[in-house]
């Protein structure tokens, strides 16, 4: 499935520091544009299929297990 991602969603100070978390001394504006948008892209993904787990399941409401379950696909 493909999404195009128009909107930030994600923080590029919270890509900051979660890359500084992992260990980088530095990161570059460049480096926490890309980890935005691969997230963003990839919790839309995710999102998709908890939605339609939820709706299979005859509920309008995603829950916790939804994304959980929709995450390991």
């Amino acid at each position: 499935m493909s999404f195009m991602i128009t909107e930030k969603f994600i923080s590029r100070n919270a890509m900051d520091k979660i890359m500084r978390e992992s260990g980088a001394m530095r990161v570059s504006d460049a480096a926490k544009e890309a980890l935005a948008k691969v997230l963003e892209k990839k919790a839309l993904e995710i999102s998709s299929e908890a939605k339609k787990l939820a709706e299979h399941a005859g509920r309008k409401t995603i829950t916790d297990k939804d994304i959980y379950l929709a995450a390991k696909e």
